[in-house]
């Protein structure tokens, strides 16, 4: 139970440092972040429950205010933005990564592949899902238009669904242990 904790706490400032790292806008005012990558490795190195848990004290103490988000941002403000759908979308999303990653292993699907592809379902399908949705509502776009526009960061996602799976064996390598829970 205390190493649960732990570990989701850890995971939870694992995304709020990778915010750290310098966002730039590329469309509509949504940025370019690492945390989704943080998402991703949630999910994957965490498993579904504890990667979401995680996912979920990091979006608690952004809605209390704490500056976490890529480029300093916090507060009830940000689930209003243009990015509130991605915001919204981050526990699903590494619930989704965690379950496929595991899923997936237990089939056979293990390594770098595997691994990458549970991160490209949940830290891309599932997570534009939701972005593409929000980015809609709040820009008052259709669907198909807030699509068109996001679709400028995908490449940079699969990039990141592909370091997730290499950043991932690596860990399980070394601590196998982390995998169980």
């Amino acid at each position: 139970m205390e190493r649960n904790i732990t570990l989701i706490a850890l995971f939870a400032a694992l995304i709020a440092a990778l915010g750290l790292v310098p966002k730039f806008d590329l469309a509509g005012g949504v940025p370019i972040t690492a945390q989704s990558l943080g998402v991703m490795l949630a999910g994957t190195i965490l498993g579904a429950r504890r990667g979401a848990l995680a996912v979920l004290l990091f979006l608690f103490l952004v809605a209390l205010g704490l500056p976490l988000l890529a480029g300093g941002r916090g507060g009830l403000g940000v689930f209003q933005g243009p990015t509130a759908g991605f915001i919204v979308g981050f526990p699903l999303a590494a619930l989704v990564t965690g379950w496929a990653s595991r899923a997936w292993a237990g089939r056979g699907a293990t390594g770098v592949l595997g691994t990458a592809l549970a991160a490209l379902l949940g830290g891309v399908v599932v997570l534009y899902v939701f972005g593409i949705a929000g980015f809609a509502l709040v820009t008052d776009r259709s669907f198909g238009a807030a699509a068109a526009i996001m679709w400028v960061f995908v490449p940079g996602d699969v990039i990141k669904a592909v370091l997730a799976g290499f950043i991932t064996q690596g860990v399980l390598r070394a601590r196998p242990d982390l995998a169980r829970g």
